[in-house]
């Protein structure tokens, strides 16, 4: 028997995969490998599906380069369950593909033998279980000869920006016994009043019935100009004063 699979991979991968057994035997579909580290990677148990039958084998097979770069498999295996065995004798043969295929073929030939319950089926039926045993081993070769992906660059961390609008004022260093209303330590409108029109002078009303000044202004007498010069500044001193008291007055009842 002669079959041919194409596998995209260059040659040189496929010898490399080829020549260690590790990898042959992961090529393997379905192999089952003995649990004991001391056996060979290529032991263990495989089911062959021949027709309408389901048949498992339990070998070992051996894989080996020869002259021409070619590669050697042999192989045998007896049933689980009944006296059957098969031996399997390939060369597998690598080839380069065409300039406008990237890849390489595989070309195996070889012969088979079979007694037991493989012997059931027809000729095309095992013909065809082997064939496509053929193109899975020939995926897994593939498989295991793709070169390794780099690895991709860690991605950076997002930063969790905090929106201006949900960010969290400080509470004020005052405390709200401490707070002491504007409007409250603001001088009363009456008391204002009454302190403006002190410091700033008689009102017009005062002005209009106020004696004659100036040349026409009859003399006082020199004690009662002093009396009522000294009462004229103190007046609205006092009036400072008594603003200032207030103010004081209400602020300390307040902290209370």
């Amino acid at each position: 028997m002669e079959h041919e699979v194409f596998v995209p991979v260059t040659a040189d991968r496929l010898q490399q995969v080829l020549s260690d057994p590790e990898q042959v035997a992961g090529a393997v579909p379905g192999l089952q490998r003995d649990a004991d580290g001391t056996a060979a990677p290529l032991s263990g148990r495989l089911k062959v599906r021949v027709g309408g039958h389901a048949i498992t084998y339990r070998g070992a097979a051996r894989v080996a380069p020869r002259g021409d770069g070619s590669y050697a498999i042999e192989g045998e295996g007896v049933e689980v369950r009944g006296g059957g065995s098969v031996k399997l004798s390939l060369t597998v043969r690598l080839e380069s593909a065409e300039e406008d295929e990237a890849g390489t073929r595989l070309v195996f030939a070889g012969t088979g033998a079979g007694e037991g319950r493989v012997t059931e089926a027809s000729a095309q039926a095992v013909e065809g279980a082997v064939r496509r045993l053929l193109e899975r081993f020939a995926e897994g070769l593939g498989r295991a000869a793709e070169p390794e992906p780099e690895p991709a660059a860690p991605e950076p961390e997002p930063v969790e920006v905090t929106p201006v609008f949900e960010t969290e004022v400080p509470p004020s260093s005052f405390d709200e016994e401490d707070d002491v209303d504007v409007e409250e330590i603001l001088v009363p409108p009456a008391e204002a009043a009454h302190a403006r029109r002190t410091m700033i002078g008689r009102s017009a009303e005062e002005v209009d019935h106020a004696p004659p000044r100036g040349r026409y202004a009859p003399a006082p007498a020199a004690e009662s100009l002093s009396t009522s010069a000294t009462l004229r500044w103190a007046a609205p001193a006092a009036a400072v004063v008594l603003a200032s008291a207030i103010v004081a007055g209400r602020a300390l009842r307040r902290r209370r």
